[in-house]
């Protein structure tokens, strides 16, 4: 469409810049993960290489370091970020992002952004982001943080939260944790903002982590037995995740899962649940580790996209897919080993999901203990005495961790056992007796895992 005589052309976002521009407006307005739909835009629109990248790049660092963003909006502003246009709002996140935190020119920065404002909607609004901008430009991010962060001295939780671009209520959480190695806090939190490195799990039995290694030009994994760092490119391009031979597993789960198989228990008999199997990972591990000593694996899941993919992560091995809600799942009690790994708040991947610190709200926690609660009584209820159940969250959040378990065993007739030796050779668990990983020490999720011994109360 030409524009009338005496009105600009305005020229369009790059397709970089479009497709980051395209997702933050889709996780605002239709609750969409970052995570997910990029990859899907990237590949429709035939971005590649530096595009791809830099759009990667935008689309994510803005997204996780929202909260940083917002406060440097408005103090430039000067009005809060809540009462700008949310597409101005996704605009200038997009180009405050490209001046604090990457090396884009500054001119290119505003002036693609300014453009793009003009287009969306007048050139009052374009002016308006056009000052922004400007005022953003004008000093670099530790000048702006300096100013706008709360003062360490008097709220070391809230100066870190804001440094780091975190919720200070996760930041608290952190903390809380953390307890006496409070002082881990800053590299906690900074953890959260490292891309991760990609795990693959070699399935037992059938290929090495050595093997694997050499075939995808990896390295073998510090504590897992099966885990392998690839060091970049597409894992879902390798032929040994294509046939079955690996899976794509943070090395965390990994450990969860061998855990529950190295808990010391009389007469295994070999019959195993994993209450919460979707999407199948860890229930692959346990159903591979179990093959020599013959147990066979029963995976509960409600969900039926997660009961595919269970069944598509466990082909060809000995699983029996349940679909029905863990809680009530109709099940014959009495089996040897139970892993209940909780539907949680996720706050121990938050570097997997760039937004999820900012969807995640302390509102969300209650009903989530509550299920988790009623889980693990589900999977205590359906392990024998003398059987061992495994609960593990990808969080840790207290609520969600210690909480639980001490409900347990207060409730039901279970003792815990020291977790940590089920880790071996993982340093640096805590004080025991359950286990938390972290990110920053572990390079791993932040997985946290209790083993409790079913007595016969």
């Amino acid at each position: 469409m030409t524009p009338p005589k005496g009105r600009p052309r305005r020229k369009q976002l790059d397709p970089a810049r479009r497709a980051a521009f395209d997702v933050l407006r889709a996780v605002r307005e239709r609750d969409a993960y970052p995570n997910l739909l990029l990859p899907v835009l990237l590949r429709e629109r035939h971005i590649h290489g530096r595009d791809a990248a830099f759009a990667t790049e935008l689309t994510y660092g803005s997204s996780r370091i929202r909260g940083l963003l917002d406060a440097v909006i408005g103090s430039a502003a000067n009005r809060s970020p809540e009462t700008i246009d949310p597409v101005l709002l996704d605009l200038l996140r997009l180009g405050a992002y490209q001046l604090l935190r990457t090396r884009v020119d500054a001119h290119a920065a505003v002036s693609t952004t300014v453009e793009q404002a003009a287009i969306e909607f007048d050139s009052a609004r374009a002016g308006f982001v056009n000052g922004v901008l400007r005022t953003i430009s004008t000093r670099d991010v530790q000048s702006w943080v300096d100013e706008l962060a709360p003062a360490r001295s008097a709220d070391p939780i809230g100066h870190a939260a804001f440094v780091h671009a975190h919720p200070r209520w996760i930041a608290q959480a952190f903390a809380d944790t953390l307890g006496a190695a409070a002082g881990e806090l800053d590299a906690a939190l900074a953890g959260d903002d490292e891309r991760p490195q990609v795990h693959l799990a070699a399935r037992p039995g059938v290929l090495t982590a050595e093997e694997l290694a050499a075939a995808v030009g990896g390295a073998v994994g510090r504590y897992s037995p099966y885990a392998v760092y690839l060091p970049s490119g597409d894992p879902a391009q390798l032929p040994a995740v294509r046939d079955g031979q690996a899976l794509v597993q943070d090395e965390g789960s990994q450990l969860v899962a061998r855990a529950l198989t190295l808990a010391p228990i009389a007469e295994d008999s070999g019959r195993w649940l994993d209450l919460c199997a979707g999407p199948g990972g860890k229930t692959a591990l346990l159903a591979a580790l179990g093959v020599e000593s013959g147990a066979r694996v029963t995976a509960v899941e409600p969900f039926e996209h997660r009961a595919d993919l269970v069944a598509e992560n466990t082909a060809g091995l000995p699983v029996e897919i349940v679909r029905a809600d863990g809680r009530q799942s109709g099940l014959e009690p009495g089996f040897d080993r139970v892993l209940v790994d909780a539907p949680c708040t996720g706050l121990g991947a938050l570097r997997r999901r760039p937004d999820s610190r900012w969807r995640r709200q302390p509102a969300d926690i209650p009903a989530l203990t509550r299920l988790q609660r009623e889980l693990l009584a589900a999977a205590i209820a359906l392990t024998r005495p003398g059987g061992v159940t495994l609960y593990a969250t990808c969080s840790p959040h207290l609520a969600e961790t210690v909480g639980v378990v001490a409900d347990a065993l207060r409730r039901h007739p279970v003792s815990a056992l020291d977790t940590r030796p089920l880790f071996d050779p993982v340093p640096n668990l805590g004080d025991g007796p359950y286990v938390q990983l972290w990110p920053h020490r572990h390079g791993t999720d932040a997985m946290f895992a209790a083993a409790l011994l079913k007595t016969d109360g």
